[in-house]
């Protein structure tokens, strides 16, 4: 009988200290996460309050890898009832990039490169049929590219006038050439792509009453 008992109390602490060392490690996982959690939030944070809009860079070609991961942040951007309305396309071939450049200070009036140097131009379009949003759409996508490029070390600008390139008939033929509906899709903005060439541009100060609280 004795030796019956024995054995349960061995079974019963067992069990207990098997419990205990299973909430030990359940509260250690949950801590790590809550690290790891806070740790990439404040990189985030950081990230959107660093960047910059640049306006030189180098002529070299960032990997193929970074700008795909890029244009995949671009297509985690919300949209309106997830229709999904903007594209994005990738342009690294430098005939097609000095075209569109041409075609963009054209439209200024202009001779110079709007595109500052860049080797690397994103543009975003959207399907104006798509939803009622798609301008709001294709401009949350622009923003992600903006902040993604910086998160990955890459200079980037919001370009204006994709709109009116894409009315050309030069602006047509390229999106034809893709497939693309250009009775559809409707240029939103060219977000240019490079490493930075030069010193990085300091932040400008705020402007007062940026924020004004209901509470």
């Amino acid at each position: 009988m004795k030796r019956l008992c024995f054995i349960f109390a061995l079974a019963v602490f067992a069990a207990v200290s098997s419990c205990g060392n299973k909430t030990t490690e359940s509260s250690d996982n949950q801590s790590n996460q809550e690290t790891t959690n806070e740790t990439t939030m404040n990189t985030t944070m950081q990230d959107l309050l660093t960047r910059r809009s640049i306006r030189s860079y180098t002529d070299q070609i960032p990997p193929k890898e970074v700008i795909e991961e890029i244009c995949e942040a671009g297509t985690y951007a919300p949209t309106g009832m997830n229709r999904q309305a903007p594209i994005i396309i990738a342009v690294t071939n430098r005939e097609v990039r000095d075209e569109m450049s041409r075609l963009n200070a054209s439209v200024m009036g202009a001779d110079n490169d709007p595109f500052y140097g860049a080797p690397v131009v994103l543009v975003v379009l959207a399907d104006s049929t798509a939803a009622m949003t798609w301008k709001e759409d294709g401009s949350l996508v622009m923003g992600n590219l903006l902040n993604a490029a910086h998160a990955k070390g890459l200079g980037s600008c919001w370009i204006h006038r994709a709109k009116e390139v894409f009315e050309t008939e030069e602006g047509k033929a390229i999106l034809a050439g893709l497939g693309i509906d250009t009775n559809k899709y409707v240029g939103i903005g060219n977000c240019i792509l490079g490493y930075v060439n030069g010193d990085y541009p300091e932040a400008r100060p705020r402007k007062e009453n940026y924020v004004y609280w209901i509470e």
